[in-house]
């Protein structure tokens, strides 16, 4: 059976005809390319990427399939798929699934055979822009209205949160740490459980005090989806917390914790999404890791922020880490907890440390 032809219209109106393939429903997001070779299973389940249409930038894409043990979260959570070529014959031994009847299941439309070569240059040149995948039977103008629709952060952040706490538990545990969930991804939750930590998640808009309750050595702004501007509740909360326990965030809970210490944030173009190479400026160590954000500090930091440095990119020089020693806070923009990253930074060594301490 032949796919259905679908469409990609961009907010500036631009429109580009391709093969479906996943689901046969329309999808309306943020439209960011994605640079990774491999990975499209964690892309598609990372909830990071709540209410994203991702442009793969590997030409092929589906090559190796859907294994089951590999998601990062329970549920999907990009918006679409944009590819140059989806392989619907996967080749390893662990496929469960194609990318395709993954895609449908959890309802997920994508789009092949665009040139995402220029695409990429076109985001790149435009900035953020909205786009719709749509069948190509929909209009241009009804297209652009779905776009036009307004963006509710705060319903993104719900959709990758949890709805009631749960846990994760280890032998012989050192410490209990409270992640925040704003959109926690399994491989944070094993990173802990592996350092001797039995884990509590909350959903995202429990309060100090809830928190606290659990009586943790330790709290964890996870990554998520949206604008962190919109969350000033979750920032409150931060406030609240400094100094009476050690507290960490990655990629959305970076973020926050800038945002909580007073430090000034600005869309970064079309963002980063995919690997990068960051050095460690207290070892001068390169590392590559995963990233997905498309809001930055930028070079410098605000003198009165009282953050110190602690990670760069090290392709432009953009601070992707802070801390501040004496409330035993800090955070990476980075996913600590991925491949590679995970095995050369000692982000968990040292929030581990700093609960010994």
């Amino acid at each position: 059976m032949m796919p259905n032809k679908m469409k990609l219209v961009l907010e500036n109106g631009m429109e580009f005809t391709g093969p479906g393939f996943g689901a046969d429903v329309p999808a309306v997001g943020e439209i960011v390319f994605n640079t990774s070779m491999v990975g499209y299973q964690e892309i598609l389940s990372d909830p990071s990427y709540a209410g994203q249409i991702i442009l793969l930038t590997y030409p092929l894409i589906g090559q190796y399939g859907i294994a089951d043990e590999d998601f990062e979260a329970r549920n999907a959570a990009a918006s679409g798929f944009v590819v140059k070529e989806c392989c619907e014959s996967p080749s390893n031994f662990r496929f469960t699934k194609t990318l395709s009847e993954e895609m449908e299941d959890r309802g997920v439309p994508g789009i092949s055979g665009l040139d995402t070569r220029m695409l990429t240059r076109i985001i790149r040149e435009n900035g953020p822009m909205r786009a719709a995948i749509v069948p190509e039977s929909v209009s241009k103008e009804k297209a652009l209205e779905m776009i036009a629709s307004k963006v509710d952060d705060r319903k993104l952040l719900e959709s990758a949160s949890c709805t009631k706490r749960w846990f994760s538990r280890t032998f012989h545990h050192n410490y209990d740490v409270v992640i925040l969930d704003c959109g926690v991804k399994h491989g944070i939750v094993k990173a802990l459980n592996d350092r001797g930590c039995n884990v509590t998640v909350v959903p995202f808009d429990s309060g100090a005090d809830e928190i606290m309750a659990f009586h943790p050595d330790g709290v964890l702004i996870s990554s998520g989806p949206g604008n962190p501007y919109m969350f000033e509740d979750i920032i409150e909360v931060i406030n609240t917390l400094k100094g009476r326990v050690p507290i960490v965030g990655i990629g959305l809970g970076f973020e926050l914790i800038a945002l909580s210490y007073g430090q000034k944030l600005e869309k970064s173009g079309c963002g980063l999404h995919g690997g990068a190479p960051v050095t460690d400026v207290r070892s001068n160590r390169i590392i590559t890791v995963e990233h997905n954000y498309s809001f930055s500090i930028g070079k410098e930091l605000s003198h009165c922020s009282g953050l110190e440095v602690s990670y760069r990119n090290a392709v432009d020089g953009s601070i992707v880490g802070i801390e501040n020693a004496s409330d035993k806070v800090s955070a990476v923009q980075f996913y600590a907890e991925g491949c590679p990253g995970s095995q050369e930074s000692d982000f968990f060594d040292r929030f581990i440390k700093s609960m010994e301490d």
